[in-house]
């Protein structure tokens, strides 16, 4: 019998007119149609996985895709044109659904996670700080150690998944012909870089308007629900760049009010002691809680104001932000952190200024030094020194950080060392987050509330480092008032501790994370205010502080220490005289008047547009402003002999 020859009797491949460019198989009719609609049916279940991960609410989700023409389906249609063209280039049909799915999947459960614990969407900026973010994972372990465990099987177990499909991917479906990726190319690429085009918010875009995509970048919660979290992220990638305040001008620098005030220090120079407090907070604010002992007597002592912080429960680099320039985040864009993106050059602040009258500038801080960049930052701030995790002695813990009543005797020591009068900027770490329960094998207080345990112990963990760190203040101040040196201090949290379900379970919020648009300001006060004390061994506390934003504390600080300068008394001092709160959704007057979502009015107080306009004149611009309000940062010119 003659033997058979392999594959004899079999017919020969035959494409659709002789061009195996579609990738299917042979006998399939309509390839072209074929291909195009199962990639758009993949980029819609995609994009609706996207949105329900992103939302955790299917009916949400369901709702966001019935409205035609909406932002959901042109999601849909960019999906798809970028599943083609990376099917072009990777030369196999729907080989880009394995680059873009697991990808896209994994940035919208870090955003649904980012907004459940810091009630902010996820932005493009955010990548700038992954690094904090991974620092921080040993205490996000330590605090739910198997979902942790959990985590960690799936990625393993996910990427092996990926790497076998992919093998198996490009083993089994055919290569694509050089006549089918180019036509594939040729149809994506123009159309995607148009709709890269009309994502400009910043500029007026007809078919974005006809397509309904509205960016709402006022208020990001709402764009990212209105748009989508594809869309609302792309929107938001070009927040990097800073443009000019309508009217920014060499003549309209110059039109800004000089108060006339000048840079003077007392005879004799008082040390100046800023300490921000990781998180710090009453917790006895919370509706039916009861703590004893009082966790913060020596705190609700000493308060004479009240710091209005522009964040909740993180962030903490812009509130040392405003509080070491005097400019406020709310002239930049929502989602950005100037320690990351916008500081890269020398930037006046309070280390700057205070250096020039022959202070030590000196900044404190037991974690690493490059966690929110705070080395450069520091030196590009002016500050002589910086001591972290790296180049201080080991100190003592309390719990898994460094204690506060460590970081309180390292202070005193240094202070005490210097024959030069000292400027500080010390920033704890013991209380930071999260508050796992039992997180100290000694606790002195006692929570009573009518919650679960591990709410009670969670709070408990709280409410022992609040109590450390209200016994590092009482320390300051015993020690500065036996000091012959004048001495001032100030003392406040950057932001209310993120408790998440605690504040769920006691009825203080209705999410773990506050709005960040308030219904009301009395609102915005309860959610974002800290105590704040400002206080002299000479002089005692200051006077009518209030609620201030951050940027207000440089006037009231050298205030106190009977100093001067013409942007941070002089302009800030007048400002203050009209406005305490100025935050990106709120404007608040001494009396308590309230002007929300201010930004969006026509006409602004000519006050808050010079502010503006000063901001963006020393961190972006020319830097007409100087010479006026910040004389220390000009350089003089240097006499010398030929």
């Amino acid at each position: 019998m003659a033997r058979i020859r392999k594959g004899a009797g079999k017919p020969a491949p035959q494409f659709l007119e002789g061009d195996p460019s579609t990738g299917y198989l042979p006998g399939r009719k309509w390839p072209v149609i074929r291909y195009g609609l199962v990639s758009l049916l993949a980029a819609a279940i995609l994009v609706f996985a996207i949105e329900l991960i992103v939302r955790g609410d299917f009916a949400g989700t369901v709702a966001f895709f019935l409205q035609p023409f909406k932002p959901g389906w042109t999601t849909i249609i960019i999906f798809a044109l970028v599943l083609i063209g990376l099917d072009a280039v990777l030369g196999r049909s729907h080989q880009g659904l394995m680059i873009v799915a697991p990808l896209t999947l994994s940035l919208a459960f870090v955003g649904h996670q980012k907004s459940l614990y810091l009630g902010d969407p996820l932005y493009p900026t955010d990548f700038l700080y992954s690094r904090q973010i991974m620092a921080l994972m040993p205490l996000l372990v330590r605090d739910r150690p198997w979902t942790a465990v959990a985590m960690a099987i799936g990625i393993v177990g996910g990427l092996s998944l990926l790497v076998h499909g992919w093998r198996l991917w490009r083993r089994r479906v055919p290569a694509l012909s050089r006549k089918g990726r180019l036509a594939r190319l040729t149809l994506t690429v123009p159309l995607i870089a148009f709709f890269v085009s009309i994502m400009d918010y910043a500029t007026f875009s007809w078919t974005r308007d006809r397509l309904q995509i509205i960016p709402i970048m006022w208020d990001q919660k709402e764009n990212y629900a209105s748009n989508g979290f594809a869309l609302a992220f792309a929107l938001n990638v070009p927040m990097a760049h800073v443009s000019a305040p309508p009217g920014y001008s060499d003549k309209a620098i110059a039109a800004i009010d000089r108060s006339g005030v000048t840079a003077s220090v007392p005879a004799e120079k008082p040390d100046i002691i800023v300490v921000m407090s990781e998180s710090f907070w009453d917790p006895t604010k919370l509706p039916g809680v009861t703590i004893t002992p009082d966790p913060i007597p020596n705190v609700r002592a000493l308060r004479n104001g009240y710091m209005f912080s522009p964040e909740f429960g993180g962030m903490t680099a812009n509130i040392e932000f405003e509080a070491l320039t005097g400019f406020s985040n709310a002239f930049l864009p929502a989602g950005s952190i100037p320690y990351q993106q916008y500081v890269r050059t020398p930037t006046p602040s309070l280390a700057t200024f205070l250096k020039s009258q022959g202070y030590r500038a000196r900044a404190i801080h037991p974690g690493t030094n490059w966690f929110w960049n705070r080395g450069a930052v520091y030196a590009d701030f002016g500050f002589n020194d910086f001591k972290s995790e790296e180049t201080l002695p080991p100190l003592q813990k309390r719990g898994p950080l460094a204690s506060d009543a460590a970081m309180t005797d390292e202070i005193i020591r240094e202070a005490d060392a210097s024959a030069d009068p000292v400027f500080f900027f010390a920033v704890s770490l013991q209380n930071h987050g999260p508050y796992e329960p039992y997180r100290y094998y000694n606790p002195t207080h006692k929570v009573q509330a009518p919650i679960s345990q591990w709410a009670r112990e969670s709070l408990l963990s709280y409410a022992e480092g609040s109590a450390d760190a209200d016994r590092g203040l009482e320390r300051l101040i015993e020690w500065a008032k036996k000091r012959e040196r004048p001495t001032v201090i100030a003392f406040f949290g950057d932001h209310l501790p993120p408790l998440g379900p605690v504040y769920v379970e006691t009825g203080f919020l209705k999410d773990n994370v506050a709005p960040r648009k308030e219904p009301s300001p009395e609102a915005a006060l309860e959610h974002h205010q800290t105590p704040l004390i400002i206080w002299s061994n000479r002089t005692g506390p200051a006077q009518n502080v209030g609620a201030v934003s951050p940027a207000f504390l440089p006037y009231h600080i050298l205030t106190t220490a009977g100093i001067s300068h013409p942007y941070y008394t002089g302009f800030l001092g007048a400002l203050r005289e009209r406005y305490r709160v100025v935050d990106r959704n709120l404007l608040l007057t001494p009396a308590g008047a309230a002007t929300p979502d201010w930004a969006r009015q026509k006409k602004i107080d000519p006050v808050i547009n010079d502010f503006r306009l000063l901001q963006f004149d020393m961190m972006f611009g020319k830097r007409r402003a100087a010479p006026d309000f910040f004389p220390e940062t000009v350089v003089k010119p240097v006499a010398h002999m030929s």
